[in-house]
Parts: structure tokens; C-alpha cells; sequence
């Protein structure tokens, strides 16, 4: 059986991005997603795919997109349904979904795990992580991070299963 896990990294009111760009500069999450997601298949939207630029090295990169059929190093599909399936077909054990938020929205009931990143912080967003169902989900960890010279927001890793 496939687990399919939401990566995330979210503010205080759920803003994960504004204008195609994450809200801040973290290395302390940039590299906790890079050991989490490293060596499995990372399912996106195009905007995502977009604002990353290339496929991420290491990962099998699913795209899904209404308008684009190719993208170099890259699957792409036209609805999430159809990219879960060729996932589960390829037998892969691990399928994380890294954006954008209507790819976490229509992708939430098929979801088992979420790593998220909590900054401490509220910016100016325009797209939000879907917000989840508190009695559907257990905290099953939680690690605080302090800012620092390189992370200038406090943050949480966080995991949260079904409950």
C-alpha cells in the first residue's frame, strides 16, 4: 500500500505562499523536506512545478496540470486521481504532496500523514493550506525550532497522522 503524506510548511493563519512563492526563506525546512521527501515521488501542481523551476533531483516528480500534457523529466497528469493510480501501479511506497493548495484540497482524502512546518509567524499570503478536520487528525510529534542567524522565524516540525 502507497502512504500518501502532505509536506508543508505553513504561518499561523495556514498562508503557505504568496504569488507563486513560498513566504519565507527557511533552510531548517528546506532541508527537513529534502531528507523527508529524498529517494520517493513528490505529486505538485504546475504553478508549484513553476515556482521550483526544474524536477527536484533524486524524487520522481508527478505534475498535475489542465493545460500542460509535457514537461521534461517529469510525469504529468491531468487530475490528482490519475497520478495517485500510476503511483500505486509503479508500486512505489511513498507519495508526498508538496502543493500548491488546490492540490492539497482535492488530494486531503487520500492523505494518511502531513508534515508540517508551523512558522511562528503570520505574512501577507494569497494561497492557504487546506485547513484539516481536528477530530481526523492526531499530533503524533512536534519539534520546536528556535530562529537563528539563518532562520529568522521560530518554527515547528510537526506530524500529524489519522486519527
Amino acid at each position: 500500500m502507497i502512504e500518501i503524506a502532505f509536506v508543508v510548511a505553513a504561518d499561523e493563519k495556514n498562508g503557505i505562499g504568496k504569488n507563486n512563492e513560498l513566504l519565507c526563506y527557511l533552510p531548517n525546512d528546506l532541508k527537513f523536506f529534502k531528507r523527508i521527501t529524498t529517494g520517493y515521488a513528490v505529486l505538485m501542481g504546475r504553478k508549484t512545478y513553476d515556482s521550483i523551476g526544474k524536477p527536484l533531483p533524486n524524487r520522481i516528480n508527478l505534475i498535475v496540470s489542465r493545460k500542460i500534457a509535457f514537461i521534461d523529466g517529469c510525469e504529468v497528469f491531468s487530475d490528482i486521481e490519475s497520478a495517485i493510480e500510476y503511483a500505486v501501479e509503479q508500486g512505489l511506497t511513498h507519495l508526498f504532496v508538496i502543493g500548491g493548495d488546490s492540490v492539497y484540497k482535492q488530494s486531503l482524502q487520500f492523505c494518511h500523514k502531513i508534515y508540517l512546518t508551523r512558522i511562528h509567524h503570520t505574512f501577507e499570503a494569497d494561497s492557504f493550506m487546506v485547513p484539516l478536520p481536528e477530530n481526523e487528525w492526531k499530533l503524533e510529534s512536534s519539534e520546536p525550532q528556535l530562529a537563528d542567524e539563518k532562520n529568522p522565524y521560530a518554527h515547528t516540525f510537526q506530524v500529524y497522522t489519522r486519527a
